[in-house]
């Protein structure tokens, strides 16, 4: 899970944007690389092969605060969406320590949200996660478009675990760092609540 840099007294901790193709998991990372204050961050890099784009890029949040004196730093990753990208993923899922689902609100998109939900749980259960000990957390994109998907629907759909959940128009920034600062504090809880030195 969290990697710890003795010299630079950081923990690292990889956050997984995950979701179906197109649900604004990109939109997402790109929108808090463009609100993290410069020096706190490193280059967003993109890896593009034909079909697919892998976003990533680390920063030190300075309102997360110091855990045992160490800082806490983040990597955020979004992953292809579209099933063939398998290997891709299970790659970039080892080591992870918090997962943001980008649920898309259109109906029309409720076959895929549910493809890829499940296509995550196979992904966990492959590498010997336990989903419901990862920090998780729901953001149902989409919000602003007619026709979205009840609420309620997307809550009885994928969120059994009862897990912290947020609304959000990525597009324009609705929601996007209430999610980030969520997850964020759900995996300091769980360093803090694993931290028996």
């Amino acid at each position: 899970m969290s990697f710890i840099n003795y010299a630079a007294k950081e923990i690292n901790c990889k956050v997984i944007y995950f979701g179906p193709g197109l649900s604004g998991k990109t939109t997402n990372v790109q929108y808090i690389y463009e609100q993290t204050q410069k020096e706190s961050r490193s280059k967003l890099v993109t890896l593009s092969t034909e079909n697919e784009r892998t976003l990533f890029f680390d920063f030190l949040p300075l309102s997360v605060g110091e855990i045992r004196g160490y800082k806490t730093r983040f990597h955020l990753y979004s992953i292809p969406g579209q099933t063939f990208y398998e290997v891709s993923r299970q790659f970039i899922l080892k080591g992870v320590d918090g997962i943001v689902f980008v649920a898309d609100s259109q109906a029309e998109r409720m076959e895929a949200n549910l493809e890829s939900w499940e296509g995550l749980e196979k992904s966990l259960d492959r590498q010997g996660y336990d989903l419901s000990k990862i920090p998780l957390v729901f953001q149902y994109n989409k919000r602003d478009l007619p026709g979205a998907i009840p609420l309620r629907e997307l809550e009885e759909t994928f969120n059994s675990l009862r897990r912290p959940y947020f609304e959000a128009v990525a597009s324009r920034g609705d929601g996007v760092m209430e999610t980030l600062q969520a997850i964020s504090q759900s995996i300091i809880q769980e360093i803090k609540g694993g931290d028996h030195s």
